[in-house]
């Protein structure tokens, strides 16, 4: 716990930065002390990215001045940020699967010490901070959370005075979680300054001595997280009254066949180092919304792929109210009325060059007959793309925007309303709210239960445990490519699924 009299380690004062038609800082001013915990929080779009990267050396400001226990502080590269005491821990990692631990920490070092050396000193400093690693596994075995630790002991050997983490829950399960928060408590107690960002607020009440809050690139507030409630908080971001997601009335559907029915699923991962799926078998009715959880590297991508037809399996093993789909492709499905969305929203959910219209068009081309005698009606497709903008609140100067231009939580937001637009029959969707506000994660989620009202089967693959308990009927987890017999979401307790999610012996696990 941090003291009024602890000394100010990083102080940042009137930083401004500017792109071209928009300003991603507007006269920012904070300061972190010695040993907090200090959340960054606003909404997609905040200027939460653009204000790390000038403090981390990746972004330099137009304007305003930092300093670093005391001193002028301007790092021109990330190297000098490293340099300075400053490590970052990025949502998404840098490491590479081909190559073991103690490698990959070499690689984020200016000067690595011989490869002995560094394995001892890579057992010794996880295991002081409850982190163990084996510096000989090789990173594609290891599972979401110890790569995380990889990237955490990289930055500690730096032994940094401020580290810099953003989203570092995302692929952690609770009892991971737990252990995360244990060894950040431990790092702030020997006095390093820790800032964290994350949209899930309840952590950030858990965790942080003091937050800044952004919206639209300028601080309008700060607060004690513990002193406020989650939607206090989340209010604070956007700037309104939050609704929480409501479930419509509930309809029966005469349908007797599952709108979609998955038996013996198993096909092989074609992801290196990806997970195969071994028999897989649930079903999922119409106003019904599955909620699949698990960590990352567990088959999520695999169970995504063989949905949407991009990955192929026999033809029986995916039916859709009674019709083989097995060997039908993407296209094949939706026009039966079954749409996708993938968790890599940039390269594989949008093509990152486009534009927003094109964009549109490569998955809304069927359902919405955006194509005559084989030539593109663009006027039709820019109506479509501009409807899923304005329906779903993306923030972008027009249609004509490419892809890679928009902030994650905007091109999450544009990526799910261009799938929900389409009115389907079947949805499956990878981490629907990744890297999204709270305002646009409870807009996606009354979006997709919407849908459910409406007659839409769901399945919802997450590893938001709180979104899932919050909009899944029932609820089931895939482990190492096998998932448990879906049970009812009322009465699972968090715990309960934590072990579930780490492979916990005892669980029930369907079989064909």
């Amino acid at each position: 716990m941090i003291s009024d009299a602890s000394p100010v380690l990083l102080s940042v004062e009137g930083v401004t930065k500017a792109y071209p038609g928009v300003v991603a800082n507007a006269d920012v001013s904070f300061s972190i002390k010695a040993g907090e915990v200090h959340a960054l929080l606003g909404e997609n779009g905040a200027g939460k990215s653009t204000l790390v990267k000038m403090i981390y050396g990746l972004v330099k400001p137009d304007t305003g001045h930092m300093t670093l226990r005391g001193v002028d502080y301007a790092p021109h590269e990330p190297r000098a940020a490293r340099a300075s005491g400053v490590a970052m821990v990025f949502q998404h990692f840098s490491l590479f699967e081909a190559l073991n631990v103690a490698e990959n920490v070499a690689l984020g070092m200016e000067n690595p010490p011989k490869m002995g050396a560094l394995a001892a000193k890579i057992t010794q400093v996880s295991n002081a901070y409850g982190l163990p690693l084996d510096p000989a596994r090789m990173v594609g075995d290891l599972s979401a959370g110890e790569r995380q630790r990889v990237e955490i002991i990289r930055c500690l050997l730096q032994d940094p005075k401020l580290l810099i983490m953003d989203e570092p829950t995302s692929v952690l399960t609770p009892q991971e979680v737990d252990i995360l928060f244990k060894t950040l408590r431990q790092l702030a107690a020997e006095g390093t300054a820790i800032l964290y960002i994350s949209h899930k607020l309840e952590e950030i009440r858990t965790l942080c001595d003091e937050a800044t809050i952004l919206r639209r690139g300028r601080v309008v507030a700060t607060c004690t997280p513990r002193d406020r409630t989650a939607r206090e908080m989340a209010e604070l971001m956007v700037g309104t009254v939050l609704t929480p997601p409501e479930r419509g009335q509930r309809k029966e559907w005469p349908d007797k066949k599952a709108a979609l029915e998955v038996t013996g699923l198993s096909v092989n991962s074609p992801i290196p180092f990806g997970t195969s799926l071994k028999s897989v078998s649930f079903s999922v009715r119409r106003g019904e919304v599955l909620g699949i959880a698990g960590v990352a590297g567990n088959g999520q991508d695999e169970l995504l792929l063989a949905l949407s037809g991009e990955l192929k399996s026999m033809p029986n093993m995916v039916q859709s109210f009674g019709l083989p789909l097995g060997k039908l492709g993407p296209n094949q499905r939706r026009e039966r009325g079954f749409v996708s969305a993938p968790e890599d929203r940039l390269g594989h959910a949008a093509a990152p060059d486009m534009s927003l219209v094109e964009n549109a068009f490569l998955t809304g081309a069927v359902s919405k007959g955006l194509a005559k005698s084989g030539f593109v009606d663009w006027a039709a497709t820019r109506r479509f793309a501009e409807t899923v903008i304005k329906d779903y609140d993306v923030r972008t100067p027009g249609s004509h925007v490419a892809a890679r231009a928009l902030s994650g939580g905007n091109l999450q937001k544009f990526v799910i309303g261009r799938e929900l637009s389409q009115a389907p029959d079947v949805i499956v969707i990878n981490q629907p709210t990744w890297g999204v506000d709270a305002a646009a994660a409870a807009a996606i989620r009354q979006a997709i239960l919407n849908r459910a009202s409406e007659g839409a089967a769901v399945v919802v693959i997450s590893q938001d445990l709180d979104e899932l308990l919050e909009i899944a009927d029932r609820f089931a987890v895939l482990n190492e490519g096998r998932l448990t017999t879906p049970r009812p979401v009322q009465g699972l307790t968090i715990d309960e699924i934590g072990l579930m999610m780490g492979g916990a012996h005892g669980m029930e696990v369907a079989h064909v």
